[in-house]
């Protein structure tokens, strides 16, 4: 197993790592929209998306893959009701269209409203 780590995404904020590489997959810890330049939060849904899909690319790039390699994705929403707007941002990201998963959950860390991991080919 490989440990992946870059500066080009969030660090982890507890015990975990960003992601692992491991029997030629990639598995991604889940990706909040934190800015990993300035630890900024986005406001609103959309902008919240895009940088959580960002994240996820830059550890998908620094484990040499990349986001037309993902095939699952586990999505968290802090409101179902984001679920469209999520949705749209998503697409433009996930062109493949990889097994997915999303749920609603009652809170996510730092009061972000979406939250995504997802497994890919190395």
């Amino acid at each position: 197993m490989k440990v992946i780590d870059t500066k080009n995404a969030p660090g982890a904020i507890g015990p975990y790592s960003q992601g692992f590489i491991t029997n030629g997959l990639v598995f991604t810890s889940g990706q909040i929209p934190v800015n990993p330049a300035n630890g900024e939060v986005p406001e609103g849904i959309t902008a919240q998306t895009e940088q959580s899909c960002k994240n996820v690319a830059a550890i998908l790039e620094a484990a040499g893959s990349g986001m037309d390699k993902v095939v699952k994705t586990t999505c968290f929403l802090a409101d179902i009701a984001d679920f469209a707007a999520f949705n749209e941002v998503y697409a433009k990201y996930f062109t493949s269209k990889p097994a997915r998963s999303c749920f609603a959950v009652r809170d996510l860390p730092k009061g972000v409203l979406c939250e995504i991991e997802c497994i890919a080919e190395a």
